[in-house]
């Protein structure tokens, strides 16, 4: 038998990679199918409206923002445009009706986004965190590079996925550890998260997943995409490396049932716990009421946030969970 070949990234053995497939140091390998058929069949989903609007109109953004702001915008899940020292930056950027390799077939969102494609300000920054179909959506990617030309940074691996459907896009492809510069002496750190990777059943873990610092003369803005809380020990990394945060986006769903979702997504209880950790003023909650991609309530991650920052004696105003639409112009430290 062949040996198994990453079709994404070839590269030395890490701390992090043995060769072949990417792995959390001293962490927890995703569940297996066994394990996953249980939980499809296990009951205990919760069901979902169709349709969820939210609470805030489509957003129409300015241009820039420029000084001392640092504006948040909330389009869905964990696409965010956060527009800060004069640069427009995307999050996981999803515009696509489904969270699915399939256009038929698939987590369909319940929310139109929060600010419509064609009502974007130009997108200097596209960042994306892994390669789960509800990060990387090819054809919002291609759209973005048709109509802005973004600048796409995005863990190993992913880059090559990426350059397959869009050859002519500017993408940089980064490890834990390192950054790139931008103008005005903003810089994006590549750091570690506890996650997994996969677009198919053949590519598990075969390109990397990470969350980014973003620093700025505004201050610096902590961004993960998904991850498993680990006992903290990446939020105190970022701390030590980076801190102190002005903000940090955190993602809060997709956690139920906890015995399989517990190492790779963490709850709002730990979402509050990490935001202490890491050292932010301000956290943005995602990843939560837009697609169904597990069992908890479409509204149980707010709930769970507001018992937990009560709990852990965190003003509510200091972590948001933010709505398709909303905006969020955080205060200065």
């Amino acid at each position: 038998m062949s040996e198994i070949q990453n079709p994404y990234y070839t590269g030395p053995i890490s701390d992090h990679f043995d060769g072949t497939v990417f792995f959390n140091p001293e962490g927890e390998a995703p569940l297996g199918f066994r394990e996953l058929m249980r939980w499809q069949f296990g009951g205990g989903r919760m069901a979902w409206p169709k349709s969820a609007p939210s609470p805030f109109p489509p957003a129409k953004p300015d241009d820039r923002v420029d000084g001392d702001g640092l504006r948040v915008t909330m389009v869905g899940h964990a696409t965010l445009l956060i527009q800060v020292a004069g640069l427009n930056i995307l999050t996981d950027p999803v515009w696509s009706p489904r969270t699915s390799p399939f256009s038929f077939v698939g987590p369909k969102r319940v929310v139109a986004p929060g600010i419509a494609f064609n009502d974007l300000p130009p997108i200097d920054i596209v960042v994306v965190t892994h390669n789960h179909y509800d990060h990387l959506d090819l054809a919002t990617l291609k759209r973005l590079h048709a109509e802005h030309g973004p600048h796409i940074i995005t863990p190993l691996g992913n880059d090559t996925i990426i350059h397959r459907a869009v050859p002519d896009a500017k993408i940089s492809g980064m490890d834990w550890g390192e950054q790139i510069s931008f103008r005005d002496g903003v810089t994006i750190d590549c750091e570690p998260c506890h996650h997994w990777s996969a677009r198919n059943a053949r590519d598990r873990r075969m390109a990397l997943w990470a969350a980014f610092v973003i620093s700025t003369s505004s201050g610096k803005i902590y961004h993960i995409g998904d991850t498993g809380f680990h006992d903290g020990i990446n939020y105190k990394a970022a701390a030590a490396k980076h801190g102190p945060f002005r903000l940090a986006n955190l993602p809060i769903g997709a956690y139920e049932p906890r015995w399989f979702m517990k190492a790779q997504h963490q709850n709002p209880k730990e979402a509050v716990e990490g935001m202490q950790l890491c050292n932010t003023s301000y956290a943005a909650g995602h990843h939560f009421g837009t697609v169904q991609l597990t069992d908890e309530a479409i509204e149980a991650p707010v709930r769970a946030l507001e018992v937990a920052l009560k709990d852990q004696s965190v003003a509510p105003e200091r972590f948001r969970a933010l709505r398709a639409g909303e905006v969020f112009d955080v205060p200065a430290m």
